[in-house]
């Protein structure tokens, strides 16, 4: 069996893909709906993770 034979095949495959003509988007803005969604779920997961103080004590 020929070593390189995978690297013909997968060379094959890809000419016989169509190729696409249509333009790509240019990414997102950073300040998108992902974004602060991915802080706010960073956020509630280091209140979860992190334990809980002991409320403070009011002297009368």
């Amino acid at each position: 069996m020929i070593p390189e034979a995978h690297l013909y095949v997968h060379q094959q495959r890809t000419n016989e893909l169509p190729h696409s003509t249509r333009e790509l988007k240019p990414t997102e803005d950073p300040s998108g709906l992902r974004v602060r969604l991915g802080w706010t779920l960073v956020h509630v997961g280091l209140r979860l993770a992190t334990p809980a103080r002991p409320a403070p004590a009011f002297s009368s």
